[in-house]
This record gives C-alpha cells, sequence and structure tokens, in this order.
C-alpha cells in the first residue's frame, strides 16, 4: 500500500503489535532484530512517523548513522509536529559530525517546546560546538603560522610532585616502565602528565616518519597477532595480554583502529599502546580507526575523558597525533588490513594508499575515508553505506581487489560481531572485533587473529572480564543522551 493512502483498521492493529514486539527486542539490545520487525511494521504502515523514528534510534545503537538519518527524516516529513523525530535526525547528524543540521533541528524542537529544558540545554551545547567549530576554521587559515600542540610543550619544565609514586621513565622506555604502567592503571590511578606527554612527544616523533602503508613481514617460525576495536575497554585488553602474552619482540602485534571512544578507559587504552610502540616500534603496529578523529572523540568521549584527566591541550595533542597514524598494514606482501574497507571504485592499488596525505581530518570521501569508514556485504557489487559514511562492497569488488593487488585476503574491523570475528567472501574478508560485550551491552564476544609465516588465520574469542563501575560514555557530550523510544 502507498504512503499517504488509509490503511484498514486491520493492518493499523497487525502494525502495532509488530512493533510492540520490535520494542521489545530494542529494549533487550536486539537491535538487528527490532530493526526487521521495524521494518515489518512499516510495510503494514507505512504512514507511522513513530516506527521511522524507532527504527532510527535502533539503527543509532547499530551505528548506521545513514539509515537511521534517512529514517528520522521520513517521520518528519510525515508529521512535522513529531518532536522525536527531530531530535533523532539531530543525533544522526551529530553522529556524522554535521553539527550545523544537527542546530537546525535542535531550534525546530526548541521552537516547537520553549520549556523544555532537556531540549534547550542541547541546542545551546550544538550552538557551542558550532561556534567553536566556526573558530578553528577560521584562525586554520593560516595554519602555517599557529603553533601545533606538540610544540607548546615542554616536558622538562613539568614538575613530578614529591607524592607521586607511579611509573616514571627517563630517555627512553622500558619494559619495567610498561609492566608497571599496567598494573597503576588497573588500579585506576593515572600516570603523571610528564609521562604522558613524553609518551605522546615520542610516538609523535615516530610516526611522522612512518609510512601511510606500513609493510610487515612475518618472518618465518614467528607469531603475529591481530586484534581490532578495543574503544576504551581497558581492563579487556589487558585480559588479551594476558591470553596472548604482552607485546614483544618475539610476540609483535597490529591493533587495528578505534582503539578510543564508548568505553570509558580510553585514555589507559592508549598510553598503554603508545607505550608499547615506542617499546617495540618495528615490532608493534596501529592503523587508524575512524574514532581517531576529533569530530569522533568531540560526541564518544575521548575528548571528555582526556579534559577530565589530565587537560584540554593533551586532547588536542591526541588529534595531532592520529594525523600519522598510518591507515593499512600489509602482511608479508600478502594480507592487507585496515580498519573500515575497501572502496567505492575499482582500480585502486597499494601504491594508490601509499600516496594518500593522511594528515588531516578524515575526509567525507574519497580513498582515506572508504580505509575508515566501508563495510562488507553479502549481496555482489556495491551498495550506499548504512553509516552514511564510505561504502559497501560485495565478495566481487574483494575478489577483484585482492587479484589487482596480489594479495590473498584482507582483515579489517569496525563491526561488532556476536563471536568477535566472521569470516565472509569466500574466506578474502575477515572482520575481527576486540571490545567484548561492546558498551555493557551488546554480549558479543571479543576475538583476535594470530597466523605465523603462512599467513594462515587462527581465531581466539573470549568474553568480557569485570571493569570497575564506571559506565561506558561516561564522558561523551551531553547531546547523545537522552534518546529513548516512543
Amino acid at each position: 500500500m502507498e504512503d499517504g493512502k488509509e490503511i484498514d483498521e486491520k493492518r493499523v492493529n497487525e502494525a502495532e503489535a509488530v512493533k510492540a514486539k520490535a520494542n521489545e527486542h530494542f529494549r533487550e539490545k536486539n537491535y538487528e532484530e527490532a530493526i526487521r520487525l521495524y521494518t515489518e511494521a512499516i510495510k503494514l504502515n507505512p504512514n507511522a512517523a513513530a516506527y521511522y523514528a524507532n527504527r532510527s534510534i535502533a539503527n543509532l545503537r547499530k551505528e548506521y548513522y545513514g539509515d537511521a538519518l534517512a529514517d528520522a527524516t521520513r517521520a518528519v516529513d510525515l508529521d512535522r509536529a513529531y518532536v522525536k523525530g527531530y531530535y533523532r535526525r539531530a543525533a544522526a547528524n551529530m553522529a556524522m559530525g554535521r553539527f550545523k543540521a544537527s542546530l537546525k533541528d535542535f531550534e525546530t524542537v526548541v521552537r516547537v517546546r520553549p520549556g523544555d529544558k532537556d531540549a534547550r540545554q542541547k541546542y545551546q551545547q550544538c550552538q557551542k560546538i558550532v561556534r567553536q567549530k566556526a573558530f578553528e576554521k577560521a584562525i586554520a587559515v593560516d595554519a602555517k603560522e599557529t603553533k601545533l600542540p606538540s610544540e607548546s610543550i615542554v616536558v622538562e619544565d613539568i614538575d613530578v610532585e614529591e607524592k607521586y609514586e607511579g611509573p616514571r621513565f627517563d630517555e627512553e622506555i622500558t619494559a619495567d616502565f610498561m609492566v608497571s604502567l599496567l598494573t597503576w592503571q588497573r588500579d585506576q590511578k593515572t600516570l603523571h602528565k610528564k609521562y604522558a606527554y613524553k609518551i605522546l612527544l615520542g610516538v609523535k616523533e615516530l610516526l611522522v616518519a612512518d609510512l601511510t602503508l606500513v609493510s610487515v613481514p612475518i618472518p618465518d617460525g614467528s607469531k603475529f597477532t591481530v586484534c581490532g576495536d578495543i574503544h576504551g575497554q581497558y581492563y579487556d585488553l589487558l585480559n588479551i595480554f594476558k591470553l596472548n602474552g604482552v607485546p614483544s619482540e618475539a610476540n609483535p602485534y597490529l591493533f587495528n583502529g578505534d582503539f578510543v571512544d564508548r568505553g570509558s578507559f580510553s585514555v589507559e587504552v592508549i598510553l598503554t599502546l603508545f607505550g608499547y610502540k615506542l617499546l617495540y616500534p618495528k615490532f608493534f603496529f596501529m592503523s587508524r580507526g575512524n574514532h581517531e578523529s576529533a569530530n569522533m572523540n568531540l560526541m564518544y568521549g575521548f575528548h571528555g575523558e582526556v579534559k577530565s584527566k589530565y587537560n584540554a591541550h593533551m586532547a588536542e595533542l591526541f588529534t595531532e597525533i592520529y594525523n600519522h597514524l598510518p591507515l593499512a598494514h600489509c602482511l608479508s606482501d600478502r594480507v592487507l588490513v585496515m580498519h573500515g574497507g575497501l572502496f567505492s571504485r575499482d582500480g585502486v592499488t597499494l601504491d594508490d594508499i601509499r600516496k594518500v596525505d593522511r594528515n588531516q581530518e578524515p575526509p567525507d570521501q574519497g580513498i582515506m575515508c572508504e580505509l575508515l569508514w566501508s563495510d562488507p556485504q553479502d549481496q555482489w557489487g556495491r551498495s550506499a553505506s548504512k553509516r552514511g559514511v564510505g561504502t559497501q562492497f560485495g565478495p566481487d569488488v574483494t575478489e577483484r581487489f585482492c587479484s589487482e593487488n596480489n594479495l590473498e585476503y584482507i582483515i579489517r574491523s569496525h563491526e561488532v560481531k556476536p563471536n568477535g570475528y566472521e569470516v565472509a567472501h569466500n574466506g578474502q574478508c575477515i572482520t575481527v572485533f576486540s571490545a567484548p560485550n561492546y558498551c555493557d551491552q551488546m554480549d558479543n564476544r571479543g576475538a583476535f587473529i594470530t597466523m605465523s609465516s603462512d599467513l594462515k588465520p587462527e581465531f581466539t574469542t573470549f568474553r568480557a572480564v569485570p571493569h570497575p563501575d564506571v559506565k561506558p560514555m561516561a564522558y561523551a557530550n551531553i547531546l547523545l543522551s537522552g534518546l529513548g523510544l516512543m
């Protein structure tokens, strides 16, 4: 039945019953099933704005920002007075860093509900971000004369108080320091800012000299480990090291992006990973993820966490460092590892990746964007991304890319999987995700991949371990709060 036409009472009642089931699945955090049922309800009654709005928030929870935006827009089109639709559309736009579009919707909500304190607070917060972005753009016009955060800190001038009893190092980081750091942070103690800055400045120097696409040989008889998203789940990171051993020259690792955000121990995660990068620069590798970005950190918690545990200057320094993280790694010239996935066009080569200027905030399109944001799909060909950024690519796309670049398969992360990993596209596209029970609500396993010189992947899965009573998103922007169901 076409939108806008009258639906008979029987179908209206059927649709309401299906929506009620969808709401139950949503409350149980089974978002895929909730999306499926909301879709079924929409087919029965395509004129109900609430169905689209509810599917919108389920898509938001799955990080399908593009689909969430489309649903919220449809809800608003159906009912211009439906305030929840404007809320949802604002959230979807914020998730993609489109703050001006979010502000427009919050203006509508405040105009319709002038007494809504939550709406006014969100409007004012969004307005503040838009003004901040405009200011940053204005001062970036002559960026050559603007001091980088790394240039405005003198570590030698930072005093260490006598009462500080935590880890220290002098000229070079040591394995003993890293062991002490793991224990110190496990006990919810903060590394002194002097040593945090020393780690960050040291890592920046290393990464500036690195390449956009890093070649990683895996010698005969060795073991190599690839981990996916960690997302600030520090205690699960410690569990990976317990299960698989701490990084060393004999136990090299590649962490494949999204080290921070959402989880509320992101500072501990990133300092640990950067510390090991400094200690073992030729045996410890890190790829940039879509959450290693100023916009994402501003919304999803890392920026607020760094400000809370250290200061705003350090948050800016992290952003500077992200811009030098490699975008991909090639293992023994036969396996390409990137955070997101493949490209919106055929013919992209490894040389094309090598030539990308990575020293920037991730753009909305192009090779860099797609390396960070794209996802595989089961059907052949390509389709628009559910996230609203990047592309979705099928098994034929993966097969052509691997054939043209003499690769056996690709490894990527970026997506929650029930078992922590998924092998797709006839074995040529592997997803690994290392944050179990993601955000304390998904009940997924985490996983990591180990391999030797034959590059045959072996999968280890694991459950989440207990962590201190600090909820995920504890430092997230208030704009993401209060998005419930109708």
